[in-house]
């Protein structure tokens, strides 16, 4: 293969809205992939989006509450290693939910900020707090949306017509993607918002898992999707993503053989693709070609466990007090009076968050292919004013925090290359952050080695490990924002990356300026 050419995957442009559909060609192994016609198609302005009505078959669903209690339960539960103890009394409507409490932990609405120009925030970060990652539960033979903004569970009719039907012994979470709850304007990348949120999600749902004490095991994308999907009757089925599965219960086993290296899971036949989308969708070019292409990412081989998201950290906190504690503080940054972006301020940092953040980001995801590919993310942190390491960039290997180059000026200069820059309606206070931190891997061999699913696996990795990094920094009394905003080009030279090294999410972490304000507590 000929040497890849500076700037991938084009010099055209430095905005991720823009490289996005790039870089997945170039990993697909065009070494010069053209722009899509579509990238330049004028869109509403991002402020107008509003959120799509919900499909026929959730608005006529019955309600059905959520257990109460929640929140109580996790306060019991000590940081990090405390798990909850189930009452010893059934509660008022009888058995004890322990996956409907683990809906709530994992899901559930926590607090308004009236300050804030988008709510209610959850306990996992969500691109403009929308949330386009649905969850729906199928137990005792019926299906229902999970929907925390009422904190119920939707009944839906399953679609007969798909063929698949609800079992009554069986429960199950599945998760999709909508992507029309994405403005337009983010074209293309809006089927990477929703991978990586998928990730945040799923480390949610397994620390919740086992923090009530309930197996999973995973079932990704795979040739029957299509028809989950389908079953699901949500329409038009041209807005939604391949489904991922947690099969509840049964024996979630040991974690198994460890992942096969690259070069093992390269010869492994490629599974049998899902057909197209019924309903493209003509006026939205760039949705259609995503969709089109998130239908060819299917995952070979059976259910994994679900596993626990929680770190065997050797270096917690000495702050947290309660795992409702840090859902309830787990924030990407806030800013007074309706103002946007995120301020902070460089507080000195002992040494154990540092240490404490690694742990968190190092726990690996569920399913064969994610774990092998996050063996291929290269973690690299812009790190000031934390004891015992230089000022500069750091590659995080084996679980510690080497230095690569001593530099005080790195994280003035990144903020020099983000894309929201402090202005009179915007904070950003990059230079101030304790740490940046950079996921980044070579896509071209990631796809090489695992075929398209590859680069769904990669954000859903990604997503997976930087939850952890916001609960870690939540319990440190830290914000954590996840980001894809940087200057990606300048970026990449400033941290010595290689010229195919993709940045596939990122993460500004540091001390809040502002003091939370009056957020309304609406936890159950």
């Amino acid at each position: 293969m000929r040497r890849a050419p500076v700037d991938l995957p084009a010099p055209h442009g430095d905005n991720n809205i823009e490289r996005e559909p790039l870089w997945y060609a170039y990993a697909a192994g065009d070494d010069e992939p053209p722009v899509p016609p579509w990238t330049w198609t004028a869109e509403p302005p991002m402020a107008a989006h509003v959120h799509p009505p919900a499909p026929d078959v959730v608005r006529r669903g019955a309600h059905v509450p959520l257990p109460v209690g929640t929140t109580g339960l996790l306060e019991a539960a000590a940081f990090p290693r405390g798990r909850v103890t189930a009452p010893h009394l059934p509660c008022a409507d009888g058995e004890f939910d322990r996956v409907g409490h683990a809906l709530v932990a994992a899901l559930g609405a926590q607090w308004v900020d009236p300050d804030n120009a988008y709510n209610p925030h959850r306990g996992y970060a969500s691109p403009r707090c929308l949330y386009p990652v649905q969850a729906f539960l199928e137990r005792g033979g019926r299906r229902h949306l999970v929907s925390p903004e009422t904190h119920s569970l939707v009944e839906i009719e399953a679609n007969d017509k798909a063929g698949v039907g609800v079992g009554v012994g069986v429960e199950r979470i599945i998760l999709t993607g909508r992507y029309t709850r994405i403005p337009r304007g983010y074209k293309w990348f809006r089927g990477s918002l929703v991978n990586l949120e998928v990730g945040f999600v799923l480390r949610s749902l397994a620390i919740a898992f086992d923090l009530f004490g309930i197996a999973g095991r995973v079932r990704l994308p795979d040739s029957g999707s299509a028809a989950l999907l389908a079953g699901l009757g949500l329409t038009p089925a041209g807005e939604w993503s391949l489904p991922l599965v947690i099969d509840i219960g049964g024996d979630a086993g040991p974690e198994g053989r460890p992942a096969p290296a690259v070069q093992a899971v390269r010869n492994t036949p490629a599974p049998e693709q899902a057909p197209p989308p019924e309903d493209p969708s003509p006026d939205d070019p760039s949705l259609t070609d995503l969709v089109r292409l998130n239908r060819t990412q299917l995952f070979p081989g059976p259910p994994t466990p679900l596993g626990t998201g929680i770190a065997p950290t050797a270096h917690p906190s000495t702050r947290a007090a309660s795992w409702a504690e840090v859902m309830w503080r787990r924030n990407s940054g806030r800013m007074p009076r309706g103002l946007l972006g995120m301020n902070g301020r460089l507080c000195r940092m002992p040494a154990h968050w540092l240490r404490d953040a690694i742990d968190w980001l190092s726990v690996p995801p569920p399913g064969t292919v994610p774990r092998a590919v996050f063996d291929a993310v290269r973690i690299t942190a812009v790190v000031q004013a934390v004891d015992g390491f230089a000022d500069g960039i750091h590659r995080v290997r084996d679980g510690r925090a080497e230095l690569h180059r001593a530099d005080a000026t790195a994280a003035l200069r990144l903020e020099r290359e983000y894309g929201y820059p402090l202005g009179p309606r915007a904070g950003c206070d990059i230079r101030h952050a304790s740490g940046l931190w950079f996921l980044t891997a070579r896509p071209r061999q990631v796809v090489a080695a695992f075929g398209p699913a590859g680069w769904s696996a990669l954000q859903y990795a990604c997503g997976w490990a930087l939850h952890g990094l916001s609960l870690s920094a939540a319990a440190h009394g830290m914000f954590a924002r996840p980001v894809r905003a940087f200057n990606e080009i300048p970026v990449q030279r400033l941290l010595d990356l290689e010229e195919d090294e993709m940045i596939t999410l990122a993460a500004v972490v540091g001390t809040p300026r502002h003091a939370s304000g009056a957020l309304l507590d609406i936890r159950l």
